[in-house]
């Protein structure tokens, strides 16, 4: 376990000793205080017309938090993160096939699990430093409003578990080639191809309409978002961080064999 944390510390201190980290952050940031002030600024127009209604008409409007905020601002966090994941992993293996380093991490004592377990879980704090700059802006929602708290934790679950497999794929990725460009690429295509799969459920029928909607990253982290936790869809992202870890466990063996 030493090990591991020795590589998490490694990698944590080359994202912050390099622009990558306070890039992404920062992009991340700004986007989505964007999504936040123009989502929040609708709904506060929508509250003032619910309050003149009442006045008018003598009923009242509904109005969630949950579903016309925090709901949106979550499914906006997770189309951000598609965008910017591939760049937190596309130094993981390639910077080290670019640099030469690659054939002294393969040849020293530490195992091919704890090498990937090691820049996993440090591209996954990274990742979770990106949600928590998102969760402070939320804060605020309650100290002005009384928002429900339960749906808002479902909804970063499964941001986290949806992190979880873009980094993992990433990761893989990212074992394949030793340009930091190319290994972006392939990660972003691969992972709006499953973003959009489900699109072609809707023009299909039977088997292979519920395959494509299965395979679907959107309706699994869908429900999350509205405070439903379903095993089946943790499930899912856990089999599906599994396989793209194991297909990065096989990427590694390759390369050690070729060092």
């Amino acid at each position: 376990m030493r090990n591991v944390w020795n590589i998490v510390r490694k990698e944590i201190n080359s994202y912050f000793r390099s622009p990558i980290a306070y890039i992404v952050l920062a992009v991340f940031a700004g986007i989505f205080g964007f999504f936040f002030y123009s989502i929040l600024a609708m709904f506060v127009r929508q509250s003032m017309m619910a309050a003149q209604y009442m006045q008018m008409y003598g009923q009242s409007m509904h109005m969630n938090v949950n579903e016309m905020v925090i709901r949106p601002l979550l499914m906006n966090t997770a189309v951000v993160s598609l965008f910017m994941v591939p760049f937190i992993t596309m130094r993981l293996f390639a910077e080290e096939k670019k640099t030469g380093t690659i054939e002294l991490l393969m040849t020293s004592p530490l195992t091919d699990l704890q090498i990937i377990t090691g820049k996993f879980i440090a591209a996954l704090l990274l990742y979770a430093c990106m949600l928590a700059i998102t969760f402070l802006y939320l804060l605020l929602l309650f100290q002005y409003g009384n928002p429900d708290w339960k749906p808002m934790l479902s909804g970063y679950l499964g941001l986290l578990l949806l992190g979880g497999c873009f980094l993992a794929i990433g990761l893989m990725f990212s074992t394949m080639t030793g340009n930091q460009l190319i290994a972006v690429v392939l990660t972003f295509g691969f992972l709006l191809f499953l973003w959009v799969i489900d699109w072609a459920g809707e023009y299909a029928t039977g088997t292979v309409a519920e395959v494509a909607k299965y395979l679907s990253l959107t309706g699994h982290i869908d429900n999350f978002s509205k405070g439903v936790i379903d095993l089946r869809d943790g499930v899912y992202y856990v089999s599906l961080i599994a396989l793209a870890l194991f297909m990065t466990a096989r990427s590694v063996e390759s390369v050690r064999w070729r060092a």
